[in-house]
């Protein structure tokens, strides 16, 4: 697979995503954050299962020692961020929980060289920035009066970031996206059960009144979305993921208008440009280089 197409997957997670923020929203009405990722989790390991055996059936090689605990590492990170994300959603606006995620951009470069020691292309620091003046745009150019579940959400985006730089040295070692997507869904599952169980009463009727936010937030936000994740940063780095995976906010915000009547400031418009400049930058700009550094010299 070309960079070109892992980054379109990614984009299309983006949406995804951005999508899921409404979903998460509405059915906070009916049942708690705990029992809805429990249950969305587990609905996406099930959806994620039978590819996870295919691909371990067709695999030459058997996985490595470190492949599993590191995918339950990642699994926890997805935990984390998975949870605050959806307690802060209580007390903000599916458009604040855009944006606010979205510091995961600017997050994900700084990790990348901490932890891995990797050295992104320098078109990224300056992409980053500008993914991140857009979502800040898209937002209304103000966060204004934080409240404790916009605090919540940027916590979220420092775990989200750690699972993106995760998943690139992982999956990249690897070769199993599927697999490492089955463990973290099956991770998550777990600790967010546990939670559900000690913290909170669930019913099987507050369950049935959100099944379809479930069943979007299950297959296709989280077992569809972060399959793509996996499979597309196998091609492309995690800064790089980062910028275009941001643009769930540019698609949180224009779902948000359309289906719970938020509206996208003047301003968010033009969030909206920059974040797609910062994805063309890092798909073009290296493209550019490498073709000029190709042409043979003057005579």
């Amino acid at each position: 697979m070309t960079r070109s197409r892992a980054n379109l997957l990614l984009l299309l997670a983006g949406a995804i995503w951005g999508m899921g923020f409404v979903a998460q929203s509405s059915a906070m009405a009916h049942v708690g954050p705990w029992a809805f990722n429990a249950v969305k989790f587990a609905l996406a390991a099930l959806a994620v299962l039978p590819f996870a055996w295919n691909e371990a059936r067709q695999a030459k090689t058997p996985m490595a020692r470190g492949d599993l605990p590191g995918f339950t590492f990642i699994g926890v990170l997805l935990f984390a961020a998975a949870i605050l994300q959806q307690i802060g959603i209580v007390t903000t606006s599916v458009t604040n929980t855009g944006f606010l995620t979205g510091l995961y951009v600017v997050f994900t470069p700084f990790f990348g060289v901490l932890l891995m020691g990797s050295r992104p292309h320098w078109i990224v620091w300056p992409a980053a920035l500008l993914a991140f003046s857009g979502i800040v745009l898209v937002g209304g150019g103000s966060l204004g009066s934080l409240r404790s579940g916009d605090f919540l959400v940027i916590g979220s985006a420092v775990f989200w970031s750690l699972q993106v730089v995760y998943v690139t040295r992982f999956v990249q070692g690897s070769g199993r996206p599927l697999m490492l997507s089955l463990v973290q869904f099956c991770v998550a599952t777990l600790l967010s059960g546990v939670g559900a169980l000690t913290l909170e009463t669930t019913t099987l009727a507050s369950l049935g009144n959100v099944w379809v936010e479930l069943v979007y937030g299950g297959v296709f936000s989280i077992g569809l979305a972060f399959s793509l994740q996996t499979i597309g940063q196998r091609y492309t780095t995690a800064p790089q993921a980062a910028i275009f995976l941001s643009s769930e906010a540019l698609f949180a915000a224009l779902f948000a208008a359309i289906f719970v009547g938020e509206r996208i400031p003047a301003l968010g418009f033009v969030g909206c440009a920059c974040i797609f400049a910062a994805m063309l930058a890092v798909e073009l700009v290296p493209l550019l280089r490498g073709r000029r550094s190709a042409l043979p010299d003057a005579p």
